[in-house]
């Protein structure tokens, strides 16, 4: 190997291979000196580091150069393969990737620019060969100085990794965001030769002055405090703008609906609303189910008569006294306010795909699109706990891959229940490969555990961080609960944020997990106690979707949960009374509609045909458009896929599930959808009567009356998913409002003609009690639903008038359409207490 050249502002670097022999004295003194600290040789004689320099050299996959500065030997910098290394345990090493290190010789006489010359030459020393697409390193946490200058050279952080002698934090650079860097640098002029041909292409101004102390293993050191900035790029005026538009007017809208507010119209065809000096004005549609669709460019906000720039935050303080926010909860619903303005502007700015692109796009890249996982909540992405870097690294609009933390649970201490036929062994071999868990058994052995005492369960990396390794610290201390590490599998968090898919082994099971982050109302946890019966209850439900012709004829199934895991033996359970400390160390297993696709058939969660892009393109409008059939066969289809089976569910079975857009997936033929996954099946399912049912699933039975089962359709299909696909097809003009509902009340008449007991339920009656979401979440962000008092939870105000009883009258109510239009009546909320109510509230 001979020596490349890199001319540069401080002069001309070489590089060069180092040779233990000849340059020992020299490595030795650099690697111990006391600024070298993160280099890991502190302490060692020249003949321990001779040893370590001599195995280098003898390793095929590692290399150690020595470089030099006009001739003046001033660096070290290692190359090595990922994929013999240690770090290939701890993520799925990819073609093109090349480990590297780098130490810049202590001195006591720096060099201004010395360290960032030195690191941008070694860069492009790696990047040298066109096969190497990507460097990787792994700088000690504790190192904050390093981050900064990673950060600038383009690396990006992916996790943390615990290694033998440090806790690391693993990142990457791709060639395209070096280059990138060394763009935005303004450098330019200079040029490498050497024996690996040249693809350096430029260098850079010089940025804040350096020591030239260290650069450690993983990057350089430079002065400064901290982990990296997180990424705000996203919150930039003119997208942060219409971030506040776009849920000002859905907080309007929906606030509108469950007859919070009473917009009054103006004589210029337009709707205003009065809040003490504020007064909101703007143009609405109206449609079916009392539900406004606002038009964000037109809302206006005047103060005292001045205008004002329109603000989501400042509608909900403007607004307070009619909203009913209890005033020590006021700052709370703010801020999930806020994370849901932040998460709205990560998506529109970091937008990816049009909605005409997601027509072709596969399940996990339209799953990371989505923007309204649930479309009636205005505070629906709030995820207080997530910090801006956790965001990106976890949200699913981030689309990163997520590698999952493994812990080993005490057996006499924890619970594991399984699907009938599916052992402990055939669980763990379908889940993790035969390396990890070999791994993880002489992790145990060390630990000087006995591995066959424990269980395997994996955590979200958050949680570990943020809950195990603190909250359950005395039993991690006992070694009730032993940390593993992390697998190669890469997973993608889906839209609920604690569930993920694995991308490697898609045909592998989807892991929910438990997070302690407040979201909508709760903190999303996972109680032990009640998913002990979660296998059994998705066994029976698939037994009877499973033998059912009809839902067969639809293309309806469900994924099973097989298998669920929590660990009891903290001191929170001992306390005797529920807490949230009890749902931390959980989670379960479900299946993955992988491997039931046929050819031809694609699958995109429910959420996408209520998904509008950044430009406001709707995707199920694209999907009618990209179809072989006319709108109205479309909607006839995705109705039998998804509506017909639900009615006969419950019409047919009693079975009620939660059906809204996270809960299911639908799966496309020609773009056209021709069946569902249902899912989340423990926790939302209910059946309403007193059939006969096995022990260990009597704990789902709720008997209630037919016009109360009902609701299970009108409330949670009508009023929480329909309305809004209606409102997109009337406003992008593929049918009206009228055409669409009369499609859905034939779906129902049909479905009954063919099983007259489902007629029982009245779907097609005049009205409905109107059940209000936002209204539980303004009452108490903390915890919508009281689970001690599950039967005053849910607030219903009034009735709604089912557009399904005569939809060939309905029409939508646009701007124009003013006169005579405003039909709202002034209503007191009134909450009403019933068997429906424990159902939805797990009562």
């Amino acid at each position: 190997m001979s020596t490349w050249h890199f001319l540069s502002p401080i002069g001309r670097v070489t590089i060069e291979p180092a040779v233990p022999q000849e340059h020992i004295d020299l490595l030795h003194a650099w690697v111990t000196h006391p600024r070298s600290t993160f280099w890991g040789m502190q302490g060692n004689t020249s003949e321990q580091s001779r040893a370590a320099f001599d195995e280098i050299d003898a390793d095929p996959h590692h290399t150690a150069w020595l470089g030099r500065v006009d001739g003046v030997p001033t660096f070290l910098t290692e190359t090595y393969d990922p994929a013999h290394s240690v770090l290939a345990a701890h993520y799925r090493v990819e073609p093109g990737q090349l480990g590297m290190h780098v130490l810049v010789a202590p001195t006591d006489t720096p060099v201004h620019g010395l360290t960032s010359q030195v690191f941008r030459a070694v860069m492009h020393f790696c990047f040298r060969d066109p096969a190497v697409t990507e460097v990787v390193v792994e700088p000690d946490v504790r190192n904050h100085a390093i981050h900064a200058k990673n950060a600038a050279a383009g690396f990006v952080v992916d996790r943390r990794i615990a290694l033998s002698d440090k806790e690391a934090l693993l990142s990457f650079c791709t060639v395209e965001a070096f280059a990138a860097s060394e763009r935005a640098s303004g450098s330019g002029g200079e040029r490498a030769s050497g024996s690996g041909g040249e693809r350096a292409s430029g260098s850079g101004s010089e940025p804040a002055s350096d020591s030239g102390s260290e650069l450690e293993r993983g990057g350089p050191v430079l002065g400064g405090e901290g982990l990296p900035s997180p990424d705000v790029a996203h919150l930039e005026p003119e997208v942060t703008a219409r971030a506040h538009r776009h849920v000002a007017a859905k907080a309007i809208g929906e606030f509108t609906h469950e007859r919070l507010l009473s917009p009054e119209p103006t004589t210029d065809g337009r709707w205003t609303i009065t809040a003490g000096t504020a007064r909101y004005t703007f143009a609405a549609t109206r449609h079916a189910l009392e539900h406004w669709r606002v038009d964000p460019a037109s809302l206006e906000r005047t103060v005292d008569g001045e205008v004002t720039r329109v603000d989501a935050m400042a509608v909900v303080s403007d607004l307070h006294e009619d909203l009913g926010i209890p005033h020590h909860l006021r700052s709370t619903y703010l801020e999930e306010l806020s994370g849901t303005l932040a998460s709205l502007a990560y998506k529109w700015h970091h937008a990816r795909h049009t909605s005409r692109e997601l027509v072709h796009a596969d399940f996990q890249t339209i799953e990371a699109a989505m923007t309204e996982g649930h479309p009636a909540f205005v505070a629906n992405n709030g995820r207080i706990g997530f910090s801006a870097t956790d965001h990106a690294a976890y949200s699913p609009e981030a689309g990163a891959d997520v590698h999952l933390v493994w812990i080993a649970v005490r057996r006499n201490v924890a619970h594991l229940s399984l699907a009938d036929g599916l052992t402990e062994e055939d669980l763990y071999a379908g889940e993790l490969d035969p390396a990890d868990r070999e791994r993880f058994s002489l992790r145990l052995e060390a630990k000087g555990v006995d591995p066959a005492d424990y269980l395997l369960m994996p955590i979200h990396p958050w949680q570990w961080d943020h809950k195990l390794a603190v909250t359950f610290a005395s039993d991690l201390a006992r070694r009730d609960i032993v940390h593993l590490g992390r697998t190669s599998d890469r997973y993608r968090a889906q839209q609920s944020i604690r569930t993920f898919f694995n991308r490697d082994r898609p045909e592998r099971h989807y892991v929910k997990t438990a997070l302690a982050i407040q979201n909508m109302g709760f903190l999303r946890g996972l109680s032990p106690s009640y998913m002990a019966a979660t296998p059994a209850i998705n066994d029976w439900v698939a037994q009877l979707v499973e033998d059912d012709p009809e839902l067969a004829a639809c293309g309806f199934r469900v994924l099973r949960e097989v298998a669920a895991i929590g660990y009891t033996g903290d001191a929170y359970h001992q306390l005797g009374a529920p807490n949230p400390h009890t749902k931390m160390v959980a989670a379960l297993w479900r299946e993955s509609p992988v491997p039931k696709l046929v050819a031809g058939e694609r699958l995109q969660s429910l959420t996408g045909l209520l998904h509008r892009d950044a430009d406001g393109g709707a995707l199920i409008t694209e999907l009618v458009t990209a179809s072989p059939i006319g709108a109205a066969e479309w909607v006839r289809r995705m109705l039998r896929a998804y509506l017909r089976p639900v009615v006969h569910c419950l019409g047919v079975h009693d079975l009620a599930f939660m059906p809204h857009g996270e809960n299911l997936i639908l799966v496309l033929e020609d773009h056209v959808p021709t069946g569902v996954f249902m899912k989340d099946i423990g926790e939302e399912v209910v059946v309403m009567s007193d059939r006969p049912l096995p022990a260990d699933v009597k704990r789902i039975r709720h008997v209630l009356p037919p016009h109360v089962q009902s609701l299970s359709i009108l409330t949670d299909v009508l009023d929480g998913v329909l309305r809004f696909v209606a409102e997109i097809l009337a406003d992008d003009e593929v049918m009206s409002g009228g055409e669409f509902w009369t499609l859905v009340a034939e779906c129902v008449q049909e479905h009954a003609a063919d099983h007259p007991r489902a007629a029982r339920l009245d779907l097609l009656r005049e009205s409905f009690e109107h059940s209000c979401l936002n209204r539980l979440q303004l009452r108490n962000t903390l915890q919508m639903v009281d689970l001690t008092d599950p039967e005053g939870s849910l607030i219903r105000v009034g009735d709604l008038a089912n557009p399904l009883h005569n939809p060939h009258d309905l029409k939508e109510m646009r701007p124009e359409m003013r006169e005579g239009a405003h039909d709202l009546k002034e209503m007191r909320p009134v909450t009403r207490e019933g068997a429906y109510d424990r159902w939805r509230t797990g009562g």
